[in-house]
């Protein structure tokens, strides 16, 4: 079907509606009814009050997995290996991304290992392979709602990608679950009776599975018993309980509160994410399932303000590139819609088909997105963007400005964020912040270890649009340089009332510096509430800049993840000491920075081989299975590719000599990559179907120690 304005608007909707719910279940994941029931009774708001959330294995896996989508390139005829891909790509190695407890205790863990040893896609999550037990499990519906997000009122083909999808880590059951989920998703952008869309999902999924039987069940009690549903959970723990299947969160009790929820909640967002919640065991999964069904079918005006402001459409991920790892949830909407798009063979409507060229943009054009922009005010111009932890229990103060996303007036499109800041004096600044680097003191869990990478670097261009109504004021693009401790401003502007102006900033190079935020600087002109608007926020260009890591730090979320700062780690230890990183590993060991949108650059590298005899530089990033390294294999200086398989370029003798500092220079310009030692070229090569695009990294294979002390990009 087209996609239209409003197909965008609910795939928003069934996005942000997935992550609410996974956010309001998270607290009580794992508890049973009685249990919730005793400690929190009627459960109708968040149960605990993050002061930031952190990652999630619910929502790493339906961004992450969809990629296979577009990385494959197979479209429609999209294939299991290409989502296979996805998950060695984008996943780290045991660690991050989802519950990695054990090969045949954890599905997901199973099928990756299965998928890094050769197994194919399909193969690696089957029963044949790994048994009923493991293949049952819940994850193969869990990470599958994008796959009926990108495929809006066409449940045939969500089934057919779902189901390709699901097989990857799944089977059986595991499959049928992702199949029926996938298809409730697709069918609530046109169908909104939430028993029709049941009964049409049942019909993709073999009559006689448990998973349809199970279905049938909490159906057939819902029509003899529609109006309580406590009534229909002891009917299911009775009947489908946790003690009737194996494994540690098998699909089947779980798909019966998911069926329950919606059909009790009787079209009603809240009460469907809240009656699977109190419901107990998975709870965030299972949430999270009806949180997208639902938030599709009843837009982004039938879920209530209380859940969508918490969020501030914030989304922190944990896979191995860290761009991804700091985003929003419109920009994942958009991306969504662009693949929905591409596989209609339509194009996206104006204003989001120029949008969905812009990679980093915050555009307001979904109606109430935020894009995550936070609000600092200040009357003497001091600014802390260090965000304040509060302790359980302990009251938030009342914020002093309110953010509102309108349609009043719009640099772009139709719609900006509007800044309302009351009792503002002549003088006092308020900034519009966009975060582009976190910390681990800024949340409140280490929920699934994320590790980040700026989105913004020395040497780019910030551009925003201002607006204020009525009034005078002042208004400048800035970022904040946090290793330097230093705002820097772009140019000035005096803003006329009523007419919107374009400001912007490029970056200067920075040594050894480090982007926290970006924004727009107001500064309010008369007494009173300042009122002020921004759109068409952007971070553009090439970067410039140095990593010294004797001013790097490292970031402690508990004692089994601790990372260097700006680096996301595949695998291996990656550490600080004496003014160096260090990494090594057994096998192999990888860690990544910068922009997996970068194209061409330079990348110069200081190491030291300290023991072993691989030690590289990585170029070109797009995965933890796509990149170029450059370094040494030996007594050999060599360009290695690695595209699901490593594979050498090219190489030239040169003895290594443990101990001695080396500088590594890679350039890379379209298909052609050149490398140097020392100053001194010793390798060119033009790769006839070259990486084209990626973040930089370091690595080492086969029990080798490298010591790092500054990297340079340019």
């Amino acid at each position: 079907m087209k996609i239209t304005k409003q197909i965008i608007e609910n795939i928003y909707a069934g996005w942000l509606g997935k992550v609410i719910g996974v956010r309001l279940g998270s607290p009580i994941e794992g508890m049973w009814y009685h249990g919730i029931n005793e400690k929190y009774g009627e459960i109708t708001d968040y149960l605990f009050d993050y002061d930031l959330y952190a990652a999630d294995d619910d929502t790493n896996g339906p961004l992450f997995f969809l990629r296979g989508l577009e990385d494959g390139g197979h479209g429609k005829r999209m294939t299991a290996q290409d989502v296979g891909h996805a998950l060695l790509d984008y996943a780290p190695y045991e660690h991050g991304f989802f519950w990695w407890g054990g090969y045949g205790i954890s599905t997901e863990h199973t099928a990756y290992l299965n998928l890094r040893a050769g197994v194919k896609a399909g193969a690696s999550g089957s029963i044949a392979l790994n048994g009923a037990t493991v293949a049952e499990q819940i994850g193969g519906q869990i990470f599958i709602d994008t796959w009926g997000l990108v495929c809006p009122g066409n449940p045939d083909l969500a089934a057919r990608l779902a189901k390709k999808a699901a097989s990857v880590t799944h089977d059986g059951n595991g499959v049928w679950g992702g199949i029926f989920v996938a298809v409730c998703v697709s069918l609530a952008f046109v169908e909104k009776d939430i028993n029709k869309i049941i009964e049409r999902a049942l019909a993709y999924i073999p009559y006689e599975c448990e998973y349809a039987r199970v279905t049938r069940a909490v159906r057939d009690f819902y029509k003899a018993h529609p109006d309580n549903w406590r009534e229909c959970y002891m009917f299911v723990r009775e009947n489908f309980g946790y003690d009737k299947y194996p494994g540690n969160c098998h699909i089947i009790p779980n798909a019966a509160v998911v069926v329950l929820s919606l059909l009790y909640g009787a079209g009603d967002y809240s009460k469907s994410i809240c009656i699977s919640c109190m419901c107990g065991w998975d709870t965030d999964c299972n949430a999270g399932n009806v949180g997208a069904i639902m938030g599709t079918l009843v837009g982004i005006d039938g879920i209530e303000e209380k859940w969508i402001k918490p969020i501030n459409d914030l989304i922190v991920c944990s896979s191995v590139i860290g761009r991804y790892n700091i985003s929003d949830i419109p920009e994942g909407a958009l991306y969504i819609a662009k693949l929905a798009s591409s596989l209609c063979g339509d194009e996206l409507p104006e204003p989001y088909r120029a949008l969905s060229a812009e990679e980093n943009i915050c555009h307001f054009e979904l109606p109430r997105s935020t894009h995550a922009i936070n609000v600092i005010r200040s009357r003497d111009g001091v600014f802390s963007f260090e965000k304040k932890r509060y302790a359980e229990g302990e009251e938030k103060p009342a914020p002093n400005f309110s953010i509102t996303n309108t349609n009043e007036t719009a640099n772009s499109g139709a719609r900006s964020l509007k800044i309302t800041s009351p009792a503002a004096i002549p003088g006092e600044k308020v900034l519009a912040v966009k975060y582009t680097y976190y910390h681990p003191s800024d949340f409140s869990d280490s929920r699934y270890d994320p590790e980040f990478s700026p989105v913004a670097y020395p040497g780019q261009t910030v551009r925003a649009a201002a607006y204020v109504p009525h009034g005078s004021a002042t208004a400048c693009v800035f970022c904040y340089d946090e290793r330097h401790d230093k705002m820097i401003y772009g140019k000035k502007a005096t803003l006329k009332a009523g007419r919107w102006q374009t400001l912007e900033l490029e970056i200067p190079r920075i040594e050894a510096g480090l982007i926290r935020c970006v924004g727009v600087c107001f500064e309010a002109g008369q007494n009173g509430d300042f009122v002020c608007f921004v759109d068409d926020i952007s971070i553009s260009g090439n970067a410039s800049y140095t990593v010294d890591f004797s001013k790097e730090k490292s970031e402690r979320w508990h004692w089994k993840h601790i990372d260097v700062s700006q680096f996301t780690r595949v695998k291996g230890i990656f550490r600080l000491d004496g003014g160096a990183s260090h990494l090594s590993g057994p096998d192999f060991a990888e860690v990544y920075t910068g922009d997996v949108l970068w194209r061409d650059y330079e990348y110069d590298v200081s190491l030291e081989a300290v023991s072993g005899r691989e030690h590289y530089v990585n170029v070109r990033v797009e995965g933890a299975m796509r990149s170029y390294a450059v370094g040494f294999d030996g007594d050999e200086f060599c360009i290695v590719k690695n595209n699901y398989g490593r594979k050498k370029l090219a190489s030239v003798k040169h003895k290594l000599e443990l101990g001695r500092q080396y500088r590594v220079g890679v350039a890379v310009k379209g298909d052609t990559i050149t490398a140097t030692l020392d100053g001194e070229l010793m390798l060119a090569y033009t790769d006839k179907k070259p990486l084209l695009f990626g973040s930089v990294g370091l690595s080492n294979r086969n029990g080798s120690h490298t010591k790092y002390t500054l990297i340079d990009i340019k």
